[in-house]
């Protein structure tokens, strides 16, 4: 038996209970986490020492961030699993959950229960201000594909959590199966007032157009979305709120920011929603503010508990965790922006994100939490004639009317040459069920990608030749094995063969 176990859970369970965290001291908080770290985790012990560096000389926020950084390189890969985690010992924790390994070798984040209920915390921001699933019965239908990533068993963890709290929440796992989906959808979705269904938004978005060709009426269950992996367009938001009848654009979905380093980072909230929707209506202002031709995930984030530092135009962050990371430099390409500079720049451009909730008829969802932006990651994006052309703003061409009723949101986008060595930019799409091949969709397709690269990307407006704007488009039917295998994380670039 470990009685230290028990009372980590007691008090982490109690904090969750009865705390509300946003009131602490940020500054206190991540400098208490490092001392607790350099005091129990014996590979940041040694790091510290490697490094010259007395940890009873760190006592003000200013010490702390003259500590230098950790990485997967110069710390994680270099110590045993076990010295990672507190006493130089893995079973002090007791679920390990797998990194995707997309860049890379998989790697392993062992945690305790007591690191989840940090996490809760973001849904139950989610569910509470946005979904008001404190008083409405609402089936939490977990689409996050199941097994050891972080995602599904994570996620579904974090909402039972809440029940556990009092939340009247219901949580069903039919991972990413679409057919046990739409089952557990139609037999309990009407006992209960709202359906959220949580996954990746590409799977997410199949799910909904699929279950509407098989006669699906979305509607009836109010659906609402919680999303984490990608960067998703608001014109994306709106098309998929059309197609499951949302009736609040703000209140209906929220995406999250998360990884398998540290769980959840941020959220969405009614707050940031707006504001990013009034910014992809005015991409002027986006670039201004974010200093790129796309729009990124905006998140508000809690300091106290995930403590955010920029370097460079990339993101670190400090978190207690199985594994607890100080000055971590996860490498997301972003940056972080107070609550008071946001309104303040807003207010510049006269528009004011309150004003616009408060007469939307809601309250909630409106806290004086910083932001956190991030970009989708880099390895996704083609240089054209000099201009980085990104994902998001291939996907918006793709998200309008008429074009959004062919295809899936699907693409891959490459830079080829032709018979001259000229290089064109070249886009396959996947067709949505049901749609064929014709010349005059793709030459509307292509117009449509063009004009939105124009208007979202002053790179591509002004880099590249008018006679080579035009993309080049292919079509494929859906689930096509060579570029949209089913059952395998998207890819939206490949290497020219």
């Amino acid at each position: 038996m470990q009685p230290s176990q028990q009372q980590r859970y007691l008090q982490a369970l109690l904090s969750f209970f009865t705390a509300t965290d946003e009131a602490n001291d940020p500054e206190l908080a991540v400098v208490k986490l490092f001392q607790d770290v350099a005091a129990t985790v014996p590979a940041y012990q040694t790091f510290l020492k490697e490094q010259g560096i007395e940890p009873n000389n760190i006592k003000t926020l200013k010490d702390f961030q003259t500590l230098p950084l950790i990485t997967k390189e110069n710390y994680l890969k270099l110590h045993p699993l076990s010295n990672l985690c507190r006493l130089g010992q893995i079973n002090t924790c007791d679920l390990v959950c797998v990194s995707s390994g997309s860049s890379g070798k998989p790697t392993f984040w062992p945690r305790f229960i007591s690191d989840e209920f940090q996490i809760a915390r973001r849904f139950e921001q989610v569910f509470f201000e946005s979904f008001q699933a404190d008083k409405k019965p609402t089936l939490a239908v977990i689409c996050f594909p199941l097994g050891t990533w972080v995602g599904g068993i994570y996620t579904a963890n974090c909402c039972r959590h809440l029940a556990a709290k009092g939340y009247p929440i219901t949580t069903v796992t039919p991972g990413n199966n679409k057919t046990e989906i739409f089952k557990v959808v139609q037999d309990l979705g009407p006992y209960y007032e709202q359906v959220v269904l949580l996954g990746y938004p590409p799977f997410l978005k199949d799910v909904i157009d699929s279950g509407i060709t098989q006669g699906l009426e979305w509607s009836r269950y109010s659906l609402k979305l919680v999303m984490a992996g990608e960067v998703i367009s608001e014109q994306w938001r709106s098309l998929v709120g059309e197609r499951v009848g949302s009736s609040n654009i703000y209140y209906d979905s929220a995406s999250l920011y998360g990884t398998a380093d540290a769980g959840v980072l941020g959220n969405e909230t009614p707050l940031s929603i707006c504001i990013r929707r009034f910014l992809a209506d005015h991409p002027d202002a986006a670039r201004s503010l974010f200093g790129q031709s796309r729009l990124p995930t905006l998140v508000q984030y809690d300091p106290s508990s995930r403590f955010f530092e920029t370097l460079d135009g990339t993101l670190l962050f400090s978190g207690d965790n199985g594994i607890p990371l100080i000055r971590y430099h996860i490498g997301d390409n972003g940056g972080i922006i107070t609550y008071e500079a946001m309104l303040e720049f807003l207010a510049e451009r006269g528009f004011n994100p309150i004003t616009v909730l408060n007469n939307n008829g809601q309250s909630r969802g409106i806290h004086p939490l910083p932001f956190v932006y991030v970009f989708g990651r880099s390895l996704f994006t083609v240089s054209y004639y000099g201009a980085n052309i990104y994902p998001e703003n291939i996907a918006v061409g793709l998200e309008q009317p008429i074009i959004r009723e062919w295809v899936t949101g699907k693409f891959v986008m490459e830079i080829r040459e032709d018979e001259k060595n000229n290089p064109f930019l070249f886009i396959m799409v996947e067709l949505a069920f049901n749609v064929t091949d014709s010349e005059d969709k793709r030459d509307t397709i292509a117009a449509a990608i063009q004009t939105q690269l124009k208007r979202l990307n002053s790179e591509f407006a002004n880099y590249v030749p008018p006679s080579s704007q035009s993309p080049v488009i292919l079509l494929r039917p859906l689930g096509d094995s060579e570029y949209f295998p089913v059952g395998v994380k998207h890819r939206y670039t490949r290497s020219s063969s």
